[in-house]
């Protein structure tokens, strides 16, 4: 039976070489890839080859396509000047996944992804990877993620280890976290953005300085190390043509992994204008929903996210060390905001918006403000 079904992959792979046109010579004596080995195992088939010298190895990921073609939705083709490999997995990605806390007690600032083909749910550690781009098209899953991303979070680190800073210019996604001990701001206007952004420019400012007087290279090598700190900003392009406010978003996004700031940024439809290669090159995590076409998906990272169909939400491509295929945990809002509900506190005052709170404008504030109240945030 296993040669059989070795034998049937080899002639599909003959036949994907010819209709992608990945040979040398003329279609009726074709000079084809070498087939080396083919792999069956209960979850996948793995088959390795090599491409005909002359040949250019782009063709194989620009056509990738025909491997789906003859193989199924669920392939993978990895490889680069000569030598390549496509696993087949014959599992499947559920089409939802309901939300479940799993154990992250290992990761510092756990950044929770979904789950792969072989039912591991995937998540990385912000410390390590600090800087994450999110995009897709309204309905692809996009806002849920950072839902679950960010009460997830909340349930895992405290007020005292972890603060969450928030831009929300549609208004409608983070009014959930209002109330958060962990977070310390929801902003909605591009003035309060504006504090909140020359704000953290100078706790950056502040965290540099304290790593220079302390001659160490991480806040982690600290004596005592101040809070980490997650600012999520939703539909970036809202606010990239204010020219301040989108360098102190790309000065965080290129300093803040040393300092402990870490950021995640997300955008329905990206473009070259909004993700220029400057900012692109420091997002180094990317999630990659449904995307409108392949220039989209080429933006950000994830080719072939364009082709995740509109009846699975929450699929989407994560680009990491390697390019996954995942499904995002669900979390309503209903649900989240349960979850949320032992978290809040009705002391709580927004830094940057909430006109009872004793914080003047960030413009009038001095270095020795900022320290202090920093300080005091430490206690």
């Amino acid at each position: 039976m296993s040669w059989r079904a070795k034998l049937s992959v080899r002639h599909k792979l003959v036949k994907t070489f010819k209709a992608g046109g990945f040979f040398l010579g003329e279609i009726n004596r074709p000079i084809l890839p070498k087939i080396h080995d083919i792999k069956l195992t209960t979850d996948s088939t793995i088959a390795t080859f090599t491409i005909p010298n002359g040949l250019d190895p782009k063709l194989l990921t620009k056509h990738s396509y025909v491997f789906n073609q003859y193989f199924g939705e669920h392939v993978k083709l990895d490889g680069e000047y000569k030598r390549f490999t496509v696993t087949i997995s014959h599992r499947k990605l559920p089409s939802k996944l309901d939300y479940i806390l799993p154990d992250l007690s290992r990761y510092d600032v756990p950044i929770l992804c979904g789950q792969d083909e072989s039912g591991r749910m995937l998540a990385y550690d912000a410390v390590n990877e600090p800087n994450c781009l999110i995009a897709g098209e309204p309905g692809a899953g996009k806002s849920t993620q950072l839902r679950s991303i960010l009460t997830t979070l909340i349930q895992t680190k405290t007020p005292d280890e972890l603060h969450i800073y928030l831009g929300d210019l549609k208004m409608s996604e983070f009014f959930l976290f209002k109330g958060v001990e962990n977070v310390k701001s929801v902003c909605v206007y591009p003035e309060h953005l504006a504090r909140m952004l020359a704000y953290l420019h100078k706790e950056m400012k502040r965290r540099g300085e304290l790593l220079n007087d302390a001659g160490v290279t991480h806040i982690n090598k600290l004596p005592k190390r101040p809070p980490y700190i997650l600012v999520a900003i939703d539909e970036l392009l809202m606010i990239m043509d204010d020219k301040q406010m989108s360098k102190q978003i790309v000065q965080l996004v290129a300093l803040g992994r040393a300092l402990g700031i870490y950021v995640i940024l997300s955008l329905q439809r990206p473009s070259h204008d909004v993700l220029d290669t400057k900012i692109r090159g420091l997002l180094t995590v990317r999630m990659g929903f449904r995307t409108t076409d392949l220039s989209n998906s080429r933006i950000i990272g994830t080719p072939g996210s364009e082709k995740i169909s509109k009846v699975t939400p929450g699929r989407f491509l994560c680009k990491r060390d390697d390019l996954t295929e995942l499904q995002a945990p669900y979390l309503s809002e209903e649900s989240a905001e349960k979850i949320l509900t032992k978290y809040k506190t009705d002391e709580w005052v927004d830094r940057f918006t909430d006109k009872s709170s004793n914080v003047r404008s960030i413009e009038q504030l001095t270095e020795e403000d900022v320290f202090n109240d920093a300080i005091n945030e430490e206690r």
